[in-house]
């Protein structure tokens, strides 16, 4: 059974940082692409980020390139997700995702955490 859990999320300021982190397990963590997406109120699921399996290769979303850096440890099956420089159209629900290397979808999703920030 796949688990992606994540962690990290909270309230900050603008122009502050938090770093989010999704622990995956049920998985072969390497052969998945990981992503990261977000939800705020109201509104279309947003892509974020997302890294390739093995060789991590990144893409990120307009809004955010420049801000946000996504890693994992292949080792320890995690996802990371640096955000810098936050404002406060960054608030929502973020969700990790992954899908199996070859995939056009994200297969498997997180619950997600809240990031919320204030001006």
């Amino acid at each position: 059974q796949v688990q992606l859990v994540e962690s990290g999320g909270g309230k900050v300021q603008a122009g502050g940082s938090l770093r989010l982190s999704c622990a995956a397990s049920g998985l072969t963590f390497s052969r998945y692409a990981m992503g990261w997406f977000r939800q705020a109120p109201g509104k279309d699921r947003d892509f974020v980020a997302a890294i390739t399996g093995i060789h991590g290769v990144t893409a990120y979303g307009a809004s955010v390139q420049g801000r946000f850096t996504v890693s994992r440890d292949n080792a320890k099956n995690m996802l990371y997700l640096e955000m810098t420089s936050l404002k406060p159209e960054d608030t929502a629900v973020y969700h990790c995702a992954a899908g199996a290397t070859g995939s056009p979808d994200f297969d498997y999703w997180g619950q997600g955490t809240q990031v919320t920030v204030s001006s």
